[in-house]
């Protein structure tokens, strides 16, 4: 590997994070340096490319502790096979990057993932290395996420709950089957029992915080967990049935998706294309409907296609409406969160303004309309004071009217996926 400088090896590192996605947080500790000791602090917000719910825009240093793997995921671009560009940071040299940054009021923490080099349990011991010189040496109170290797020593892989506010262990890919023809390498056993294994010491580390005042704590925002979509032939049904026994069994805080993007000389196995990026945000808005608004997955499978398919072209919520009219209208004057939670267009927050509203009066449309950010899409499925959908509900041109108008792209322009 050839000598380079701290800012080549930036340049190099920070790019091959980039297909990391589970890199944001919530609930984390608070921590402040405002009393003269230490530096840094953390607000439990959400991290790394995401906002606060005051607004914030919150960051955090992404890069990878080396691009060099002894492991050839086919899927990885930074597989021991692959003809890209190598470098490797030193645990001092990702020590001052933090700490530099941070003075500069460039970030609020560190999100530190690697490839293996040597052996799993060097490079835990490597990415321990850095967490532990910027809690003890420099009292860092910042936010620090630790993405852990489920092969190494579990001594290691604790040792990262003790400094990192999160820690992670990727699953890789949906299906079992997926990860032997990909990941060859990789045993779903051992992940599995990596991530049992940190669920348990972050049970013990809360039972004990209980019981004794100054108990410390161990990954206060838990642990979560990423799969690559669109590299196997898993379908959307099986991918939900996965996040649901990953949530089920690990306790993790978030299943992140990344879709699939094709790679420099590509392994002869993996697709062609990439999948549309929207199913990536169906399959986000899936994860929502089973942690938010108490869908089960069974009922999120049951809106897709025959092959197990989410639509791209409505979310999978007004799909299950869709599908099961039975449900609706909703009376929004009697009707339960429960019910009123699985109306196409009502979110979380306008179902609980609409709770709130009708202990003072009876709503009328326009009520709701002041409410929500879309009547149209409500409209069908809600009775009002003054509204009755009548046949309206059962239109056999529903879906027609509710999906958005198919756009004509120009041939010169690069079609992007709307923000959610």
């Amino acid at each position: 590997m050839a000598r380079l400088d701290t800012q080549s090896k930036l340049e190099i590192l920070a790019d091959a994070a980039k297909y990391d996605a589970s890199c944001a947080s919530s609930g984390g500790q608070k921590r402040s340096s405002m009393g003269g000791k230490g530096m840094g602090s953390t607000t439990g917000s959400g991290i790394c490319h995401s906002y606060a719910p005051d607004g914030r825009c919150i960051s955090l240093l992404k890069i990878l502790l080396t691009n060099s793997c002894i492991f050839d995921c086919h899927y990885c671009i930074n597989r021991k096979s692959s003809n890209v560009r190598r470098a490797r940071f030193s645990v001092e040299e990702v020590v001052q990057l933090t700490l530099n940054f941070y003075k500069r009021n460039y970030i609020e923490g560190l999100f530190l993932s690697s490839g293996i080099i040597k052996s799993p349990d060097y490079t835990m011991e490597q990415l321990v290395g850095v967490a532990r010189t910027l809690r003890e040496v420099h009292d860092f109170r910042g936010y620090i996420h630790l993405k852990t290797i489920p092969d190494a020593d579990p001594e290691l892989v604790e040792a990262a709950g003790r400094y990192a506010d999160r820690v992670s262990i990727n699953v890789e890919l949906p299906t079992k089957k997926g990860l032997a023809e990909l990941a060859p390498e990789k045993d779903e056993k051992r992940i599995e029992g990596a991530m049992g294994a940190m669920r348990h010491h972050i049970l013990d580390a809360k039972d004990a915080k209980k019981r004794y005042r100054h108990a410390p704590r161990f990954a206060a925002s838990g642990q979560s967990t990423q799969m690559i979509v669109g590299a196997d032939g898993a379908s959307d049904g099986a991918i939900v049935t996965r996040a649901k026994g990953l949530y089920d069994g690990f306790g993790l805080r978030r299943v992140y998706y990344s879709a699939f993007s094709p790679i420099p000389d590509p392994s002869a196995v993996l697709p062609l294309k990439r999948p549309p990026l929207m199913r990536e945000h169906r399959l986000y808005q899936s994860d929502w409907l089973m942690r938010f608004y108490g869908f089960a997955p069974q009922e999120v499978i049951a809106a897709t296609d025959d092959k197990g398919m989410l639509p791209l072209d409505i979310d999978p919520k007004l799909a299950w409406a869709l599908k099961f009219r039975e449900h609706f209208p909703v009376d929004v004057n009697r009707a339960g969160k429960e019910q009123l939670l699985r109306v196409p267009g009502l979110g979380t927050r306008a179902v609980g303004r609409i709770l709130a509203s009708r202990r003072h009066r009876r709503l009328r449309l326009d009520d709701v309309a002041r409410l929500t950010v879309s009547i149209a899409k409500v409209r069908p499925f809600i009775t009002a004071e003054d509204w009755r959908p009548t046949h309206l509900t059962d239109r056999a041109d529903l879906r027609a009217q509710l999906a958005p108008p198919p756009a004509q792209l120009d041939l010169f322009d690069t079609p992007r996926p709307k923000a959610a």
